[in-house]
C-alpha cells in the first residue's frame, strides 16, 4: 500500500540536523549565539554553502532565523535542500525508532522518495 505524505518542516531534532549537514557535506552545526547582519540569535548554527551568515535553528520552537538579504547573501535553493534533507533524516530516525525500515530514492526532479516498510 502506498501513501503520499507532505511534511511541513519544523527543525526540532539535533540528531537530524547533524545527519542532514553530514549528508550535504556541510560543516558540523554548532550551538551558541550567532551574529546575523544586524541581529543576534541563539541556537544551532547551520552554515549553508555560500551563505554569508548561518541559519539558526531554535529546536524548542522549531523556528529558523536567517538573513540572506533576499537571496543576495545565500541561495534559497541551499536552504530548501537542507530542509528537504532534514525532513528525510527526521522521518528515517522516527521510522527506525518504531522498528520500521526506510529506503530513500533520489528522483530526477530533485525530490526524494522515502519508502517506510512497516515492521521491516
Amino acid at each position: 500500500m502506498s501513501h503520499i505524505v507532505s511534511i511541513k518542516t519544523e527543525v526540532r531534532d539535533v540528531t537530524a540536523i547533524r545527519q542532514a549537514t553530514r549528508r550535504l557535506q556541510l560543516p558540523e552545526p554548532t550551538y551558541g549565539e550567532v551574529r546575523l547582519f544586524n541581529d543576534r540569535k541563539r541556537g544551532w548554527a547551520i552554515q549553508l554553502r555560500d551563505w554569508r551568515y548561518p541559519v539558526v535553528a531554535d529546536v524548542t520552537t522549531g523556528r529558523l532565523d536567517y538573513d540572506n538579504y533576499n537571496g543576495h547573501w545565500g541561495s534559497q535553493n541551499e536552504l530548501d535542500q537542507f530542509l528537504q534533507r532534514y525532513a528525510v533524516e527526521r522521518a528515517t530516525i522516527e521510522a527506525r525508532k518504531q522498528g520500521h525500515t526506510a529506503v530513500e530514492q533520489s528522483l530526477p526532479d530533485g525530490s526524494i522518495k522515502l519508502v517506510i516498510q512497516v515492521g521491516g
